[in-house]
């Protein structure tokens, strides 16, 4: 290697509730030469990020700019609403959004849901992130509406979560820029979408056909012979054919007489 060659490496953004560590356990099965750099974003400045190149691909949440990205969806998460241990929703297995329309909902900037329009009362004040809104949760002051991720990440021993079965859900999907799309970018395809060793890469090479397939699409060759050939091949090969050419054929006999 010289001087002016640099070992690869590539960086991986992620937002909040996605855990990347499957994957990136076999990353390092499958590429260990390659060192992999996480960056944990927020759901806001994922885009940004990988505009700027700042990272080379991410697992960020839906939606995503399609003009600029490609992406990939890995799966959807069910929505859960928090509430405090002690109130009525922790009673029952789920709700729905019309459960909710006399509760006092904490509505962050953050907020990773496409609602129409949040359900429920408005709190007075929309707090910064997800983290603050938990915290008036358990102040008391509202529920929230999440991800199930995001509320496991933000857990607290006196805040539990319901199904929230009629809410918006959040998608997570693996984007890079669409013009960015490396050999090791096509390796982490292969390897979120499951594929085995030997083909991480989507890229399809064209193989030679194995013997025994070649001679399966080779057209068989029928052989020309002459009748006297045929002949000669029922009686024994080359020898049969000579005498096959020299037999004369047999004199018949003159009838009998009826007596």
């Amino acid at each position: 290697m010289t001087g002016s060659e640099e070992t690869p490496s590539f960086r991986l953004a992620y937002v909040p509730g996605v855990t990347p560590a499957k994957w990136v356990r076999i990353w390092h099965e499958r590429l260990p030469g390659v060192p992999l750099g996480l960056h944990q974003v927020t759901a806001a400045e994922a885009s940004g990020t990988l505009r700027a190149g700042e990272a080379d691909a991410g697992f960020v949440r839906l939606p995503v700019d399609r003009t600029f990205f490609s992406a990939i969806p890995l799966y959807t998460e069910a929505t859960v609403v928090v509430v405090p241990k002690d109130h009525a929703i922790a009673a029952v297995e789920e709700v729905t959004v019309a459960d909710l329309a006399d509760e006092v909902l904490c509505h962050p900037l953050d907020d990773v849901l496409d609602w129409d329009a949040p359900p429920g009362e408005p709190a007075f004040e929309r707090p910064a992130t997800t983290e603050d809104a938990v915290e008036l949760v358990a102040a008391g002051i509202g529920l929230l509406a999440v991800p199930q991720s995001l509320a496991r990440l933000h857990h607290r021993r006196d805040l539990t979560y319901r199904p929230l079965t009629d809410a918006p859900q959040s998608t997570v999907v693996l984007a890079w820029p669409e013009e960015a799309t490396t050999d090791l970018v096509e390796d982490l395809i292969g390897i979120v979408r499951g594929r085995t060793v030997n083909s991480t890469r989507g890229r399809q090479t064209e193989q030679p056909p194995r013997a025994s397939q070649a001679a399966r699409t080779q057209p068989k060759r029928t052989p020309k012979a002459t009748a006297a050939g045929r002949g000669a091949q029922g009686r024994g090969g080359a020898g049969g054919a000579k005498r096959a050419q020299s037999a004369k054929p047999a004199k018949r006999g003159k009838p009998r007489r009826r007596s």
